[in-house]
């Protein structure tokens, strides 16, 4: 599907009715015979505006979720990206800062003989030893490469625009070689949006990365409006709050209008939410649980909201007591990831004492 590029968000409204109404690819990307019934349905793609390539609209994060301690038991990784694959699930997003989780996905995408096929998103966090010193970058990139069995990685983004002046020529350089395919950067804080959708603005950049839920909806004051007049592919993280969402949502049943959408959960809810955006390309929930992931990528069949579905959903979920007041609540309710990161942190805390 070919998004149009309105320039401001009064178009928003016909843009999201032509691209609900396009969203959809039969067959796309099925090479693998141990792929489920489901896979033969058709599955909600996004193009990235600057090549036309298509993509899945739903995605894989791998923060926290994938890190892991040496020898601790990780089947449960191996069944999550499986499902993820079979049922149409291409893009990976991952970084060298999420402790073990580019390992885990290149170890188990070399298992599955799916490395070469993926679309990977990753991130480069450098500063070097000096001014324009690219040397830290590149150690990076090759660690990547190792861990990920990938000679050529499609997106490279710059880390929470960490040192991004100086990084982006670099991704840029590597483009020309033919190391990556796209440039990009990302960033997940309130506070840096302004700076975010100031790069988005200039246009230069193939794709950014933004936090946005239907409960954390600022990206669309500037950011996503942005994106779509400069042909910006939007990738988005924690559209679940970092699970915040769901646990509010927890023994509450679906709205009768959910079947509207085919929703059968509210992960399938939020996500739906998310990518009925004309602006959004892929969203990238992480899971480490494999009915968890089941669930999210079944959003990525059946029809999306229009705009007054939309609206009836957010509306939905603002008469829910303390949704307005999510986002002072603890992340991750319920949940404890021990893995490096952990690890690290635990350490860090031990000796403040």
């Amino acid at each position: 599907m070919t998004f149009n590029q309105p320039n401001d968000r009064r178009n928003f409204v016909k843009t999201l009715g032509a691209s609900v109404a396009t969203s959809t690819v039969p067959g796309l990307l099925f090479n693998t015979s141990a792929a489920s019934a489901q896979t033969n349905q058709e599955i909600i793609t996004r193009k990235i505006p600057r090549t036309g390539e298509s993509l899945p609209a739903i995605g894989l994060g791998t923060y926290l979720t994938f890190d892991l301690l040496p020898g601790a038991p990780r089947t449960h990784i191996q069944e999550v990206i499986k499902r993820f694959w079979e049922n149409g699930g291409r893009v990976f997003d991952t970084s060298p800062l999420y402790g073990s989780g580019e390992i885990s996905v290149g170890d188990f995408a070399s298992s599955m003989a799916i490395n070469e096929q993926m679309f990977i998103c990753n991130k480069i966090w450098s500063t070097g030893e000096f001014l324009s010193d690219d040397s830290h970058a590149k150690r990076s990139f090759e660690q990547s490469q190792q861990r990920l069995w990938r000679d050529k990685i499609d997106l490279m983004q710059v880390h929470s625009l960490v040192n991004v002046d100086q990084i982006v020529p670099v991704l840029k350089n590597w483009k020309k070689e033919g190391k990556i395919r796209y440039v990009g950067v990302t960033h997940h804080e309130i506070p840096y949006f302004p700076a975010l959708a100031g790069h988005v603005e200039r246009s230069y950049l193939d794709f950014v990365q933004v936090h946005y839920s239907i409960q954390m909806r600022l990206a669309e004051d500037r950011i996503l409006p942005a994106a779509m007049d400069k042909g910006t592919a939007m990738l988005v993280n924690m559209p679940f709050e970092k699970a915040r969402l769901l646990n509010l949502v927890q023994g509450r049943p679906l709205p009768s209008f959910a079947k509207k959408i085919a929703c059968e959960n509210w992960a399938q809810y939020f996500l739906k939410w998310v990518i009925s955006h004309p602006a959004i390309t892929c969203v990238i929930p992480a899971t480490s649980n494999p009915v968890h992931q089941s669930q999210n990528i079944g959003a990525l069949r059946g029809p999306l909201p229009d705009k007054d579905l939309r609206s009836r959903m957010l509306k939905h979920m603002e008469s829910m007591p303390g949704f307005d007041k999510l986002q002072e609540t603890p992340p991750y309710p319920g949940k404890s990831y021990q893995g490096l990161i952990r690890r690290a942190i635990n350490a860090r805390t031990a000796v403040a004492r």
